[in-house]
């Protein structure tokens, strides 16, 4: 969700730019609103880093201490991989901070080999053998203790509460013209009752809500159970489309052309540039807008889209303003810089629409987070690995993307209580994915403690060390990939480099 660190009036009075209208423009206000305060950006990081090294701390505590309980010897306990950067060692165990800053472990060599990713292991005198049940108690142990300590964040949420953050509309307030949504009849009003079998309760902010079931939607057509006011209940087969982005950038995800339905009516949010014609011609902030070129106005998107499509020409624009009714002129002009490409006529505005969004405290039971967010992983790794979706894992996250999400939600209104709540999402996620049963993960050691236990004989050690420096350069190709992802998704969406300040022509 796009943390609200300015209005976009704010914005445009701190930092005067435009790059584009809609979401996107008040994600990059608040993106050169975060990088305004270096001191704060440094704090921010910092915890940040805090809350990162917190998450991987508890989860190899886990190993480590039931590898002192089932009497492993240990080698090392360090945060992230490689080489350590820094180490202390205390009673034989060598405690540590590498320098590749992604997850951390317990070295155990009487586990299977993990010299691959561990940078090697002490020399010792050779170790007796373990049984596999212990091998399966300590493997199953970091998982464990990231699910209590998401158990414990979520029953913090259950006292303090967090953030709804939910837009309960489910009615469609505007459908771009020639859209997919449009061709398969949707209309202004319709109330969206269920999406491809689906009940929906909300347009964003749920697992029921119709962004997510769009988005995550498998097939050619989307299926819309819809309520349209005097016709009744029907159904309306729609396709979709991907908007083109940037060979570095996330493949943008599935669209109908439909937005919700605000609760207020069309304003002037403010201007940008210089000598921008809105103002020139006569408008001010907070003027309702009511009609472009005698079409009645029900959507800031609708404004947009209109804008787009009139290019330079003369667009009679009816407002009020103190309840009186106005119509004014306004002449699109192409900025004299700096230059568009393609060129782009604009007026110099950018209106807002109320849209209902509950922010209410709500204080869910630990097991509804845990659950809910247990059925948001499902449907990620179904939705990936499913050859009729459009979602692939370039639109997993990595530490960067993570980083940046909980940078942003640092400086949101209730910073702490949204951290909590995002403790019991990546908790959950961290210990179900180190579950899997590949080499490397926990799933993988328990898979080959059972297969050893089944066969009554050890893995051989050479072909183990194959496979697992195999899925070692597999890991690290996937967490490079996704945090390219993470790192470079935000060029050319306006969040690197100095904001653009257009300059209109005076006449």
């Amino acid at each position: 969700m796009t943390p609200e660190l300015f209005s976009p009036a704010e914005c445009f009075e701190k930092f005067n730019f435009l790059k584009g209208l809609g979401p996107q423009l008040r994600y990059e206000c608040n993106l050169m609103a975060a990088l305004s305060n270096l001191p704060q950006i440094a704090l921010l990081i910092l915890m940040v880093v805090v809350i990162f090294n917190l998450i991987i701390f508890v989860h190899e505590l886990g190993h480590y201490w039931a590898a002192k309980w089932r009497g492993l010897k240990i080698d090392r306990f360090q945060i992230w991989f490689g080489r350590p950067i820094w180490s202390k060692t205390i009673n034989g165990v060598q405690y540590g901070l590498g320098w590749i800053p992604a997850g951390g472990f317990v070295a155990l060599p009487q586990m299977a080999p993990m010299e691959a990713i561990e940078g090697g292991n002490l020399e010792r005198d050779p170790l007796p053998p373990i049984k596999p049940l212990d091998k399966i108690i300590v493997a199953f142990a970091g998982p464990l203790f990231s699910f209590l300590l998401a158990l414990i964040a979520a029953i913090g949420v259950s006292i303090f509460g967090k953030p709804a953050d939910i837009v309960p509309t489910t009615t469609v307030g505007w459908v771009e013209p020639g859209s997919p949504g449009e061709l398969a009849g949707l209309q202004r009003g319709d109330k969206i009752k269920a999406i491809n079998g689906n009940p929906i309760q909300s347009w964003e902010g749920t697992l029921d809500s119709v962004q997510l079931n769009i988005v995550t939607s498998r097939g050619q057509h989307i299926e819309f159970t819809v309520d349209r006011p005097g016709e009744g209940e029907r159904t309306l087969h729609s396709e979709f489309q991907i908007p083109e982005t940037k060979w570095w950038q996330r493949r943008a995800v599935r669209k109908v052309g439909i937005e919700p339905m605000g609760s207020g009516p069309v304003k002037v949010g403010g201007f940008f540039g210089q000598n921008p014609p809105a103002e020139r011609a006569g408008l001010k902030a907070g003027d309702v807008i009511t009609a472009l070129n005698g079409q009645a106005v029900v959507s800031d998107n609708q404004i947009i889209h209109f804008l787009r499509q009139n290019g330079d020409r003369p667009v009679e624009i009816a407002y009020e303003r103190d309840d009186i009714a106005a119509k004014v002129t306004v002449n699109p002009a192409f900025p004299l810089s700096p230059v568009e490409d393609p060129p782009r006529a604009m007026i110099g505005a950018f209106f807002e629409e109320e849209l209902e969004i509950n922010r209410d405290i709500i204080k869910p039971s630990p097991f509804k987070q845990i659950g809910d967010t247990a059925k948001m992983m499902w449907l990620t790794i179904v939705s990936v690995v499913s050859p009729d979706s459009s979602i692939g894992v370039q639109h997993l996250s990595g530490p960067i993307g993570i980083g940046k999400l909980q940078y942003f939600m640092l400086q949101m209104d209730y910073p702490l209580l949204r951290i909590m709540g995002f403790l019991v999402l990546l908790n959950i996620n961290l210990a179900i994915l180190n579950m899997l049963p590949f080499p490397v993960l926990d799933g993988g050691h328990i898979v080959l403690a059972t297969m050893e236990w089944i066969a009554k004989r050890p893995v051989r050690v050479k072909l183990l060390e194959v496979i697992q420096l195999a899925f070692v350069f597999l890991l690290f190709g996937v967490m490079i990939y996704v945090s390219s992802k993470d790192a470079f998704d935000d060029f050319g969406r306006g969040s690197g480099g100095k904001p653009k300040e257009y300059v209109f022509p005076k006449n």
